[in-house]
């Protein structure tokens, strides 16, 4: 199914950098739960992400993602998802995050 170009420019991605990481035992599949800073228009996040088999904690600190911001926030168990951390799924489920090049403003839109 095709999407329209007005539809597409609704959806809107930004670039946030990762503040912190927790682990999210209460998550059906192995997950983090990140709390992710997307500048003063937007804000901080909250948001899992199945990304544990490809990420260490530690690793994701400082580190600069995509994000959807504009999806209804979303209950996982007793967690509140405000955002969808974009990746691209291998083919052993393994979640590889989508990301700039360079470090860059926090909020920025892709377009």
């Amino acid at each position: 199914m095709e999407l329209t170009w007005s539809e597409f420019e609704r959806v809107e991605m930004r670039v946030g950098t990762i503040l912190e990481v927790n682990d999210f035992p209460e998550a059906r599949k192995p997950a983090y739960q990140l709390t992710v800073d997307f500048g003063s228009e937007i804000g901080i996040r909250k948001t899992s992400a199945q990304i544990t088999l490809r990420y260490q904690k530690e690793d994701l600190i400082s580190r600069q993602i995509v994000a959807v911001v504009n999806f209804p926030k979303k209950q996982i168990g007793k967690f509140m998802s405000e955002c969808l951390v974009l990746g691209a799924v291998g083919e052993s489920g393994d979640v590889i995050l989508l990301a700039p090049d360079f470090k860059i403003k926090n909020g920025l839109r892709i377009g």
